[in-house]
């Protein structure tokens, strides 16, 4: 029996302060098991790139799958690099995704790390809860729930 699976690529476009942007136009896609889909991802920026990929199950919360950051690539321990690869070229940053399955049904987005230039006060505010305590990086958290798992 031929099983089909929904792959849903945001159709977003962020802007960013100094006019970095990232862009995702391949929309819905629909495949076979087992087939394999790139998923687009194109980016401007006038730093270094530090490209993000993330999954997101129905009613679940992004999940961080990799990172791409000039010549190093790291991925998150469930999306091992033989089925979930990308590599980064000067301007994108396709999503690879090889012997699809129907697990692999969710929205995907692609992110670009943002910068901060000038006055870093508002970054170190911005990383503060209202009770006072730090918050932790979505990708150490991540790796915290993996490790009590």
């Amino acid at each position: 029996m031929e099983h089909w699976l929904w792959i849903i690529l945001a159709a977003l476009s962020f802007e960013c302060k100094g006019q970095d942007t990232v862009t995702q136009t391949t929309g819905e896609v629909c495949v076979t098991e087992g087939d394999t889909v790139t998923l687009d991802c194109k980016f401007k920026t006038s730093n270094t790139a530090y490209l993000f990929w993330y999954k997101q199950e129905v009613n679940g919360y992004p999940k961080y799958m990799l990172m791409r950051y000039l010549d190093i690539g790291v991925n998150a321990a469930e999306f091992q690099k033989d089925r979930f690869d990308a590599t980064l070229n000067k301007t994108s940053v396709p999503l690879q995704i090889s012997s699809a399955a129907v697990i692999d049904s969710a929205v995907y987005y692609c992110a670009l790390q943002p910068t901060v230039t000038g006055n870093t006060n508002t970054l170190y505010k911005n990383l503060w809860s209202k009770d006072n305590t730090i918050l932790p990086n979505i990708h150490q958290r991540e790796s915290l729930s993996d490790k009590h798992q």
